[in-house]
């Protein structure tokens, strides 16, 4: 019996990928280490699509977990988009403008769902169009919590 209590306890310390709209958990991955994902959209001013390359990292920022803006994809300059040689390494790939090695550090993330923007979020379990689950405007939140703290919402 203790030891199942002691690794009871360990899996509630254990960091989890969260993605929450509403009060409702629409993802809660397990992170043993980074978890790769992508959020891609349409630019709501240019009508270019954009990709966005993270990782959520359960070590990121003296272990309180986050995530890492790695790349950046999209196929049109305009408001919001990445354009400065300090952001990153540039470079064109066929039809898109990319931004390697970003390395911006986001203790959470907030997206909003938006008319046209086709919002989606892929991960190794698959991916979100959450277009479709959410109205315009609808936010979504991802963070990186202990497992305890999914229960205790």
């Amino acid at each position: 019996m203790a030891v199942a209590m002691a690794l009871l306890a360990w899996q509630m310390l254990q960091p989890i990928f969260l993605v929450q709209s509403e009060g409702r958990t629409l993802l809660a991955l397990p992170l043993c280490r980074e978890q790769a994902f992508s959020i891609r959209f349409i630019h709501s001013v240019q009508k270019t699509p954009v990709e966005e390359f993270l990782v959520a990292d359960p070590a990121e920022c003296d272990g309180a977990g986050g995530f890492r803006l790695l790349r950046t994809r999209y196929q049109s300059f305009g408001v919001g988009l990445p354009f400065m040689e300090g952001e990153g390494d540039f470079r064109e790939e066929g039809e898109y403008f990319v931004f390697d090695h970003m390395d911006r550090y986001f203790p959470r993330l907030a997206l909003r769902t938006g008319v046209g923007t086709q919002l989606t979020l892929t991960t190794a379990s698959g991916t979100l169009c959450l277009y479709e689950l959410f109205p315009p405007g609808t936010r979504i939140d991802l963070s990186v919590a202990r497992a305890y703290e999914v229960f205790c919402r």
